[in-house]
């Protein structure tokens, strides 16, 4: 079995962005992440972060659609 994981990001330049828009996106949920780590936010607190980017990733897939 392999512990290796598959949640990497594919292009590396990418994670500076990847960041910005995680922290835009926890600031929208009104939720305080820090730089590095956060081990101390909730479940429903990650998931609201989360859950805002995935949104967030829908809307601008659809708007580039139309």
């Amino acid at each position: 079995m392999s512990n290796k994981s598959s949640n990497r990001i594919v292009v590396p330049e990418a994670r500076e962005a990847l960041n910005r828009f995680k922290m835009e996106a926890a600031n929208e949920v009104g939720v305080n992440l820090n730089q590095g780590y956060n081990g101390n936010l909730t479940s429903r607190e990650a998931g609201s972060v989360g859950g805002q980017m995935v949104k967030k990733m829908i809307e601008a897939y659809e708007n580039s659609v139309k």
